[in-house]
């Protein structure tokens, strides 16, 4: 099957008409419908297909427990309207450079894998990478036990509705021992690779990010009978401090965002109790990000004293600077360099990946392709088709580099 065929068939899932954007959650129908469609994919090349312990998906040619295996992959699932690309791409293009693999009559001396990482995004626990993270050891069984959805279902909940046994979530370290190496495709979300004429990209490094959740409260009151002077209003200290985020950001070079809020009673009649806002911020450096989240919640309790609100800061999740495997970078150039005059750059990137959990436990290596407006986690998300074409036969070539004889 092709990589055309592939994406059309893949595209529809989980698709909102009224958005035009995805809603692949982690252990909802559109997830099942995923899952089903890689399974699918395996079986008909005649691949070893398997759920890991934390409902990771494997698709294996040769035998694994061989070890020095090469494995590649991405996620399937997505943020709340997103767009077509992120993750399925990876996927998409994993199972076609495989079969353009076996069109050039390859000879395999490793064993090869495809992998579809669960709930990657975060979108409905609101912790990402979930599946690479239990497997890697980078997230407990008991941290994992307590993520809960908007809706108060719990992630073992959840599993367990979904076929999946939660009891069995832990490290993997049996299987992270079988993995030489892993190079995950993504399209790039960002605009670097469009503002130098280049098709396909080498990640160098993942910036250190992290989710900081802002708990701002005040005093419910009427919105009509409360006097101004009466009254402390959290949505105005959360107001100030979205506006102090981009200045912080701006003055560091860095990036921060406020793109989540809950509020309460949430009446369009009621002064706040309660305003809770969720930050994300990276940086190119930790210094960098430091300063950034520092200043953000300095001017955040300023506010909040100014308004008589009170004001808690929790870090929900942070993931420090991620150095791809150098040798395997360089390899990966050197590869898609051979006979031809191609030009690889090699640029960091701002956003969080499966690659950048397992990075600490394997050699992990990351694939870009061309995205011409830049626009990621969005349903404007994009890429040319023949730009996908390309980072297709990049990622056969670089398994034939690593994978054959």
């Amino acid at each position: 099957m092709s990589f055309h065929s592939m994406w059309a068939e893949l595209l529809p899932v989980g698709r909102s008409p009224a958005s035009g954007g995805y809603r692949r959650y982690a252990w909802t129908g559109a997830d099942a419908d995923c899952r089903t469609w890689f399974q699918e994919q395996a079986e008909a090349r005649g691949l070893a297909f398997e759920t890991d312990r934390n409902g990771n998906q494997w698709a294996w040619l040769g035998d694994p427990a061989a070890g020095n295996a090469v494995v590649t992959g991405s996620h399937l699932d997505s943020v709340p309207d997103s767009g077509a690309f992120d993750g399925p791409l990876g996927v998409v293009s994993a199972f076609a450079a495989l079969d353009e693999l076996r069109g050039r009559g390859a000879r395999f001396t490793r064993p090869v894998g495809i992998v579809n990482f669960g709930d990657e995004e975060g979108a409905r626990f609101g912790l990402a990478c979930v599946g690479s993270r239990l497997t890697a050891g980078a997230l407990t069984v008991e941290q994992a036990h307590r993520l809960t959805d908007g809706d108060g279902i719990t992630l073992p909940q959840a599993m367990e509705s979904a076929g999946y046994d939660p009891d069995a979530l832990g490290p993997d370290p049996e299987r992270l021992a079988r993995i030489g190496a892993f190079v995950e495709l993504h399209v790039e979300q960002g605009r670097a690779l469009d503002l130098s004429g280049d098709r396909i990209g080498i990640a160098s490094a993942i910036w250190p990010h992290g989710r900081w959740r802002f708990d701002f409260r005040g005093e419910a009151n009427h919105a009509g009978t409360t006097r101004l002077a009466d009254r402390h209003d959290p949505m105005l200290s959360y107001a100030e401090t979205v506006l102090a985020a981009r200045r912080e950001a701006e003055l560091a070079g860095a990036v921060a965002t406020f793109g989540k809020i809950g509020v309460e009673p949430n009446g369009v009649n009621a002064v706040p109790s309660l305003v809770r806002g969720w930050l994300d911020s990276r940086a190119a450096d930790q210094a960098s990000l430091d300063t950034v989240v520092t200043g953000i919640e300095k001017a955040a309790r300023a506010y909040a004293a100014a308004h008589g609100v009170d004001l808690d800061v929790v870090r929900e999740s942070f993931t420090p600077v991620v150095e791809f495997d150098h040798a395997l970078r360089d390899e990966l150039a050197r590869i898609l360099g051979t006979g031809t005059e191609l030009r690889v750059p090699v640029l960091g990137t701002g956003a969080g990946h499966d690659a950048g959990i397992l990075s600490g436990r394997v050699p992990t290596a990351m694939l870009f392709v061309r995205n011409p407006t830049g626009v990621s986690h969005s349903p404007a998300e994009r890429a040319a088709e023949d730009d996908c074409v390309a980072g297709v036969t990049a990622l056969a070539d670089v398994l034939e580099g690593l994978a054959c004889t």
